[in-house]
């Protein structure tokens, strides 16, 4: 009987139950949407209500159930966003809820983080950028806004490892999910001491570290109860899915990866990493990968979410069709390399770290929305060339190609850009549940179907296709010059 896994894939957008094989193909997958909620005692912030998510995965796994026989379920493992977790005591009492990295209430925080420990020091032990939703600034509005809470409290649990706890009754902490809170240190793969002193806390607040595809422990009388498992099925540790997503694309060490969507995230799987003020304001964030001894270097920006602007401003009318894309591709399509003049700052994007700062320059009366498409999409892929540039220097390494994955991979033009811009092939991976693989093949080594993560990996047959610079070197090298010139004046 062929085996199987179940994934619960927390995401911001959707809550999902997807059973995979053991040669990585779904077999059964199921999903409702998911949102943020009110806090019940501030209706202004945002929480995650994890009795609802709870719910939620309880109707999707009763849906992958009447698919799956439960008897191939060889294992189960969740995964899920980063940063955010809840106080609970040792008795499993959560005091208080998941604030979401969507809530406002921790700007001020990280603003003011000084006050606790100065940035640079705080940069160069976690590796991580001051983004204001990190773990160390839930701490501290905890700290400084319910001092009740932190008085009762015995472990901090991140959202991944709550829903492993109601799966097993065991309190664990995964690395990966760890490794996104900026209170860890980089160089022994564990929470530093010194981050937590100076913020008032300790490292015996998070249980029971282990590492992914660790077998926490087995389904229990809840699991039954609420979700319909049989008991004692082995729950594999898995946690962060930017993490699994680099692994389940089949990347090897020293092959950045970008994942384009709404956020385009430049990564790449390294042995090699140092950590610098200079690097802290080029904006690359170093977290644990999956593998010990291992790091995963990145940065990122806004993507696709600036060519959905585009669409929304310049292609209203047909906004809404289905085949728009193909419509905006095909207009940019005929547009010369350079789009004859137009420059765009793609960080005008609404709702990025530096909105309103962006700029469409070049226009004339004659201008047409296909040029303005098409340079934007010159624009991304020199952003991608410049992030590229300085991931290579964080990470030792020269670039052979680029791996693409998410809905951004779909985009031909984009990618032919990519290859042409940066002069290196660009391969994309047909793999559109690169998150939900790398955690499942984690999930097959921990229960022992596979030696390892990586003979898991080796099992999966992946589908690519790859682009390659199309000759016009000079052309496309002139244009990253003055896209260069263009940035740096927008300083």
């Amino acid at each position: 009987m062929q085996k199987v896994v179940l994934v619960l894939d927390c995401g911001a957008t959707n809550i999902r139950t997807i059973a995979v094989d053991t040669q990585g193909h779904i077999r059964a997958v199921s999903s409702v949407p998911n949102n943020t909620q009110p806090d019940p005692y501030d209706p202004a912030y945002r929480i995650w209500d994890v009795q609802e998510i709870w719910g939620k995965f309880r109707r999707t796994t009763a849906d992958v159930l009447q698919k799956i026989p439960a008897g191939q379920i060889a294992a189960i493992t969740v995964t899920t966003f980063g940063v955010d977790g809840a106080p609970f005591t040792a008795g499993g009492e959560m005091l208080y809820p998941v604030i979401s990295w969507q809530c406002p209430r921790t700007i001020p925080v990280m603003e003011n983080i000084e006050n606790y420990i100065p940035l640079e020091a705080l940069y160069e032990i976690s590796g991580l950028q001051p983004y204001n939703f990190n773990t160390i600034t839930k701490l501290i509005w905890l700290k400084e806004n319910k001092p009740e809470v932190v008085e009762k409290m015995d472990y901090f649990l991140f959202i991944s490892s709550i829903f492993l706890y109601y799966l097993t009754d065991e309190m664990v902490t995964d690395t990966t999910m760890a490794g996104t809170s900026m209170l860890t240190d980089l160089k022994n793969r564990g929470f530093s001491e010194e981050i937590l002193e100076h913020i008032g806390f300790s490292s015996s607040l998070f249980p029971n570290v282990c590492e992914p595809g660790t077998v926490v422990g087995t389904t229990g009388r809840q699991a039954f109860e609420s979700l319909g498992l049989r008991e004692g099925i082995p729950v594999i540790a898995t946690g962060h899915d930017t993490q699994f997503a680099i692994y389940g694309s089949g990347a090897k060490e020293e092959v950045p990866v970008l994942s384009s969507g709404t956020w385009e995230i430049l990564m790449v799987r390294s042995g090699n990493v140092h950590i610098d003020p200079e690097l802290l304001r080029q904006g690359v964030t170093t977290e644990f990968d999956p593998i010990p001894g291992h790091y995963d270097i990145g940065v990122q920006w806004i993507g696709s979410g600036t060519l959905e602007w585009i669409r929304n401003m310049l292609y209203r009318v047909e906004a809404q069709e289905k085949g728009i894309y193909d419509l905006m591709i095909g207009e940019a399509e005929k547009i010369p390399p350079g789009s004859n003049g137009i420059r765009v700052d793609p960080s005008f994007y609404p709702g990025s770290a530096d909105a309103g700062t962006g700029m469409i320059a070049g226009l004339t009366m004659n201008s047409r929305r296909g040029e303005i498409y098409r340079a934007a999409l010159e624009a991304l892929a020199c952003r991608t060339k410049k992030s590229l540039g300085i991931l290579e220097g964080a990470g030792n390494f020269t670039a052979r190609q680029l791996l693409v994955v998410g809905g951004g991979a779909r985009n031909k033009l984009w990618n032919q850009l990519r290859s042409d811009i940066l002069g290196i092939p660009v391969r994309v991976v047909d793999q559109k549940e690169t998150t939900v693989l790398g955690s499942a093949l984690f999930a097959l080594a921990g229960t022992g179907i596979y030696n390892s993560p990586d003979e898991a990996r080796q099992a999966v047959q992946y589908r690519t296709e790859d682009y390659f610079p199309s000759g016009n070197k000079e052309t496309y090298e002139l244009l990253y010059e003055d896209y260069l010139k263009f940035f740096e004046s927008r300083k």
